[in-house]
């Protein structure tokens, strides 16, 4: 229970929350009961004082005992004193502590207007004030007002049991507003989280996308885009295996269907060379495929090694023709290259003649007698380009997009003499954009295809 998410941010919020409105309830509490006691104090001060003025016009006895009347009716106590501290009169009786306040009133050296005597109402059973009587400039006595503290603690009871339903009403409100926000937070984790374990069981078909602008809206496109990946991911996989599964069985077919006839006691001497010669090219085949598989897993590691230097273009691609002539004249196939030898591009030289010797083969599989392979290197802004163009019959359209994906072939019922395994240009691509270069194949169907291998240039001159 303690584990779940929504619990641990409700509680954090709680807590956070409950500290703040702690504080703000005990400033405004505090606050409010000063502001009261001292309203109390100055209405006792103000009541005190209009006394002492009305005392002051008329200080004789019937307005000492109208005051004293007056104030038997009320919650305050009123005691009149003259100048030396004796009582004139008391509108109720006096009790030890308001005797108290009275024997250590100063009055040799009085006041000179009101004053409060005694504030501590938290201690004391009385609050008190002193208003001195003054005519024509003559102390004559003092107008003592009490105040019971009882009245104050009476307010500050109500106050307090007014903050304390309040308090409750906000906790209350705190806890379902957390609730609902820790809940309004983590549903979408909750829904994440039953993707990401949809994911990790094998179904990939998950969405999630969602109008939000937020962080939340955010992960939950980036896993609704990761589930459209992996499903993805998983359909090329299948693809990919199924593909391999049949390029190795081809071959090996053949070879163990033609070792079983050589074995067999009727099969003539030309049988067997020519038997051994299918073999022979089937194995070729095979190592080439696998070799294939292996550069692409070596890919896929990021352990394909780049060796890069300055290497002469018109020296790469002489070598190259030197490889693939033979192939060209036994099909009577022209090879035509031009190569400023001035042309340096800084690469790894053994990786981009596979690269070429991929697209030539390509080409002549793809050409017919008196075809003509045209390769042409020129120098750009920013760097070297090399060209190779047949007269083929082209790619159509549709199928350039996917030209370079692993195990495509443009056309799926092509002999496996003229076809190839379909990884041959997928490894040309990565090995053409390891040495930060681009490769582009442009066709029209029925006129030929153009394959366009961009480089980085080199410095100075072989």
């Amino acid at each position: 229970m303690f584990n779940k998410l929504s619990l641990k941010i409700g509680l954090l919020f709680f807590a956070f929350i409950l500290i703040i409105e702690a504080f703000l309830f005990a400033t405004l509490y505090f606050t409010l009961v000063n502001e009261r006691v001292d309203e109390v104090m100055e209405n006792l001060l103000a009541r005190g004082e209009t006394h002492s003025d009305v005392l002051e016009d008329s200080f004789e006895e019937m307005t000492l005992a109208h005051v004293s009347m007056m104030e038997s009716a009320s919650d305050f106590i009123v005691v009149i004193t003259d100048e030396a501290g004796e009582i004139l009169v008391n509108s109720d009786a006096l009790e030890s502590e308001m005797l108290e306040i009275l024997q250590h009133a100063d009055y040799e050296e009085g006041p000179t207007s009101g004053e409060i005597v005694e504030e501590d109402w938290q201690d004391k059973r009385y609050i008190a004030t002193d208003s001195p009587i003054t005519i024509d400039g003559v102390h004559e006595g003092h107008v003592f007002m009490f105040a019971p503290t009882d009245n104050i603690e009476q307010i500050i009871n109500h106050l307090k049991n007014q903050f304390l339903l309040v308090g409750i009403i906000a906790a209350i409100l705190t806890v379902i507003t957390i609730l609902l926000l820790s809940r309004l937070i983590t549903l979408p984790l909750i829904r994440m989280k039953e993707a990401t374990e949809q994911l990790s069981q094998g179904n990939n078909q998950v969405d999630l996308t969602n109008d939000r602008n937020d962080e939340l809206g955010e992960l939950a496109n980036a896993i609704t885009k990761l589930s459209t990946d992996l499903d993805q991911l998983k359909k090329a996989r299948n693809e990919f295996l199924s593909s391999i599964s049949h390029e190795l069985r081809t071959p090996l077919t053949y070879i163990k269907g033609y070792a079983d006839i050589l074995d067999r006691p009727d099969t003539t001497e030309q049988e067997r060379v020519e038997y051994m010669a299918i073999i022979r090219e089937e194995a070729a085949h095979l190592t080439v495929l696998v070799g294939n598989l292996f550069d692409l897993a070596k890919v896929d590691r990021n352990q394909f090694s780049i060796e890069q230097k300055n290497v002469s273009i018109a020296d790469l691609l002489n070598s190259v023709s030197v490889l693939v002539k033979p192939a060209f004249e036994e099909e009577e196939i022209e090879l035509s290259i031009s190569c400023g030898k001035e042309l340096q591009a800084f690469i790894d030289p053994e990786r981009i003649q596979q690269v070429l010797l991929n697209i030539l083969d390509n080409a002549r599989k793809h050409s017919i007698a008196g075809d003509r392979v045209t390769v042409e290197c020129c120098e750009e802004v920013n760097g070297i380009a090399i060209r190779i163009s047949d007269e083929g019959q082209g790619i159509p359209a549709e199928e350039l997009p996917f030209v370079f994906d692993r195990l495509y072939r443009v056309e799926k019922s092509r002999s496996r003499e003229r076809g190839g395994s379909g990884l041959g240009l997928a490894i040309a691509k990565e090995i053409v954009e390891s040495h930060g270069g681009r490769i582009r194949i442009d066709s029209q169907y029925g006129k030929g295809t153009a394959v366009t291998v961009r480089l980085k240039r080199g410095e100075g001159h072989s």
